[in-house]
């Protein structure tokens, strides 16, 4: 037992230093943690607490715009075409086929100039014939102006009767009357040979050439068009529902596939009568020439500006669409602290990056042009610009 007594006794006595040494590394690590923390409470400083409203909702920062008027044109877009003022379309003045096509599309043209060739063979053969039978009738007309000559002769010595010599001069006349005939349908089948080359009209730009070398082509066939591309005029059907408004004078501006203003120019011809088809009054535009933007029977936007009135501007980017509705929200103060206030707008056109607006807005208002789909009617805001 006494053993025992001792063998506890030491092993109790080389635990002891051990426990001090755990303890002691203890009370080193709880000072450390103190000493940060005191330095942490004097050397850092809390952030400042954001900006509350008066229910305590966080208000949002926002970028607003005063609304001001600005000068915008009242306008309606109609799709017009542009027609030159001297613009045919070829067709054929006799049936056959074609023998020759002397042109491409778009070809500069002069008056005159060879555009096809219809086959002219039957045509001339026609006047070849013709010709044997006018100098058939020369032959007749000259013997017979020989032998009326003989007949006064003999009239005039008494050889023969007065009723003789009228009878030749009969023949006489008949015979030349014939002669002349022929002549004159030699001429006019030499006119309707030249038919069968076919001509610029005037100096133009050859369209389209639907026909190929070798087709049958009638009266009734289109070969091509030759455009002169100056003087050309927009042509815009104005509802009649605008015809108390549509007059003289008007501005109107013709646009560009991107929008942008090609030419700004003014109706110069009212239609007295309504189109029963499209149900519009005809108004004409001249176009400047030498606009090479521009061609006949092209499509392009017409902008009729109706009168210019002041009216509220703001960014497209401020405004809210909801089911169809658009919306803005505006700075209300009513309640002493900022909010926003949801207001519903008719917008009319864009101006630029803007909206016209027609209703909704007044000069003055102050709008809210920033975070405008993180915003809800009357939610605290803190408007920074």
């Amino acid at each position: 037992m006494i053993v025992e007594d001792r063998t506890s006794s030491l092993l109790i006595s080389h635990r002891i230093p051990s426990l001090r040494i755990g303890l002691a590394g203890l009370a080193v690590v709880v000072g450390l943690v103190g000493l940060l923390g005191l330095a942490g409470l004097t050397g850092c400083k809390p952030a400042p607490a954001p900006a509350l409203a008066a229910g305590g909702m966080q208000a949002m920062p926002v970028q607003t715009q005063v609304v001001a008027l600005a000068p915008v044109a009242q306008s309606s877009d109609y799709v017009a075409t542009i027609k030159s003022r001297r613009s045919v379309t070829v067709m054929p003045q006799v049936s056959g086929n074609l023998t020759a096509i002397e042109v491409h599309s778009g070809d500069h043209v002069r008056s005159g100039q060879v555009l096809m060739t219809v086959d002219p063979a039957k045509q001339k053969a026609t006047v070849d014939a013709q010709e044997a039978t006018e100098k058939q009738k020369k032959a007749l007309y000259d013997y017979n102006t020989i032998e009326i000559e003989r007949q006064r002769k003999l009239f005039a010595d008494g050889v023969i009767s007065r009723d003789a010599l009228d009878q030749s001069e009969q023949l006489y006349q008949n015979t030349r009357a014939d002669w002349q005939s022929a002549i004159a349908s030699r001429k006019s089948l030499e006119e309707q040979l030249a038919y069968y080359t076919i001509r610029a009209p005037f100096d133009g730009v050859v369209g389209d050439i639907p026909v190929h070398l070798g087709d049958y082509v009638t009266t009734t066939t289109s070969l091509t068009t030759v455009d002169e591309n100056k003087d050309l005029e927009a042509y815009i059907y104005i509802p009649t529902a605008r015809s108390s408004e549509v007059r003289m004078g008007l501005p109107v501006q013709l646009l560009g596939g991107d929008g942008q203003v090609i030419e700004t120019t003014s109706i110069d011809f009212l239609s007295p009568q309504v189109d029963s088809q499209l149900q519009g009054i005809l108004a004409k535009a001249a176009v400047q020439p030498g606009d090479t933007r521009l061609r006949s029977a092209q499509m392009i936007e017409a902008r009729v500006i109706w009168k210019t009135a002041p009216m509220p501007i703001i960014p497209i980017l401020s405004v809210v669409r909801q089911g169809g509705q658009s919306f803005v929200f505006v700075v209300d103060t009513s309640g002493g602290n900022p909010s926003a206030h949801q207001v519903s707008i008719t917008v009319d056109q864009t101006v630029g990056n803007d909206y016209a607006v027609s209703s909704g807005l007044k000069p003055g208002d102050r709008i809210i042009t920033s975070r405008t789909q993180f915003l809800a009617d009357h939610m605290p805001v803190m408007p920074i610009g």
